[in-house]
């Protein structure tokens, strides 16, 4: 499959894929329904999701909304505050001491700018989050980008292109506004 036509709509990929997105939404339900408190309720049902327990210095605080759960590879010592939506079919990886604002969405996948090939397939791309990233509220990170190690991603930005190491970008479309 190339970049452009990354898994055919109805197919027997996309009819698996569907299956898992109905299961999770199921899982992610109850847990957004679970008092804040029960930790021992959200790790199970986070493990679920998951595919794996959370890292136990890990955090996520609910509301969470994935529509995949299995390719999002969450390290130790990451932060996700609430009402966060991991769209992973394609991958995400968050490395060590990624903090992740209220709001934030993470997008894989999309679909092809050709109208005759819309319908049919969709087009995707991992995201890969370095060590000690900063993403600020209501931030959005597009398919196929790369956060280097300390940057930072004002709150709002809408991240399309790689960022570099120890930089902070901002903006409608995210820019380099300061490095260290």
């Amino acid at each position: 499959m190339t970049a452009e036509r990354f898994l055919e709509i109805h197919g027997p990929a996309f009819r698996a894929m569907s299956e898992r997105v109905l299961e999770v939404t199921g899982l992610t339900s109850r847990l957004n329904l679970l008092p804040f408190e029960d930790e021992e309720g959200k790790a199970a049902l986070l493990e679920q999701i998951l595919g794996r327990p959370l890292p136990s210095r890990s955090t996520i605080h609910p509301p969470f909304y994935t529509d995949h759960g299995l390719r999002l590879e969450i390290a130790d010592r990451v932060f996700i505050n609430q009402n966060c939506t991991f769209l992973d079919y394609a991958g995400i990886r968050l490395a060590e001491r990624v903090m992740i604002g209220p709001k934030v969405t993470f997008i894989t996948l999309g679909h092809p700018v050709d109208p005759g090939e819309r319908r049919g397939w969709l087009t995707g791309a991992p995201i890969d989050v370095a060590e000690n990233v900063w993403i600020g509220a209501g931030a959005t990170i597009l398919p196929g980008v790369t956060i280097g190690r300390d940057a930072v991603i004002a709150a709002g930005s809408v991240v399309v292109d790689d960022v570099p190491p120890a930089t902070m970008v901002a903006g409608g479309k995210a820019v380099v506004r300061r490095e260290w």
